[in-house]
């Protein structure tokens, strides 16, 4: 075999290596996260901070943690089992309570910060923003508030050619996030709802 065709043969080993070591760009629509399908089908942990608010009558609401006995403490009611449940589960118990005292009561309950898992429920965001984190999701987080709780972007970032990293399956698929578009054009279209575990990068420019 010749030397050119040994140099050519190497060649394409390296590319071959390289391609399936780095995520493909996909031009879809990222999937949710394989461990949390919806974050509404997430079950309350210990430690979770919740926000419980029942509506036209605030001083009934409260922001607290999940004891380590899985309960909550609400005004008027008093210890709610919240481990194990979805927020949705929660809001009904809750609801059923305060018909004792309130007439149709309509409860809503949000988890504001999973603490309970709190290293997979983390996003983050590294590259050209002025402050990279690591920050624990939020119900409702989207692209553009993960880059803006960075600091937004540097003036040397190549803001639409961020991308998305998150995990599916077996593998990890990258999307492309036309961050100058959503932030100049008001563009949504690629401000994808954040999942635990995603890893948003900003790249730098070519000069």
């Amino acid at each position: 075999m010749s030397l050119l065709r040994c140099s050519l043969l190497l060649i394409i080993l390296l590319i071959l290596q390289a391609c399936s070591a780095n995520p493909v760009l996909n031009s879809g629509t990222p999937k949710a996260h394989p461990e949390m399908a919806a974050v509404s089908e997430y079950r309350i942990g210990v430690d979770d901070l919740v926000e419980v608010s029942v509506w036209h009558n605030p001083d009934l609401g409260a922001k607290v943690p999940v004891r380590p006995d899985g309960m909550i403490s609400l005004p008027l009611i008093g210890d709610v089992m919240a481990g194990g449940k979805t927020t949705a589960e929660v809001a009904a118990e809750v609801s059923d309570k305060l018909k004792v005292f309130i007439r149709d009561p309509q409860v809503a309950v949000i988890l504001t910060e999973l603490r309970s898992h709190e290293y997979l429920s983390r996003v983050r965001v590294t590259g050209a923003v002025r402050n990279p984190i690591s920050v624990p999701y939020r119900q409702g987080m989207t692209m553009l508030d993960a880059v803006l709780a960075a600091g937004g972007t540097t003036e040397f970032a190549a803001a639409d050619r961020t991308e998305l990293y998150r995990k599916e399956g077996a593998g990890t698929h990258a999307y492309a996030v036309h961050l100058e578009r959503i932030l100049k054009k008001g563009d949504l279209s690629t401000n994808y709802p954040a999942q635990p575990g995603d890893v948003i990068t900003v790249p730098e420019r070519v000069f």
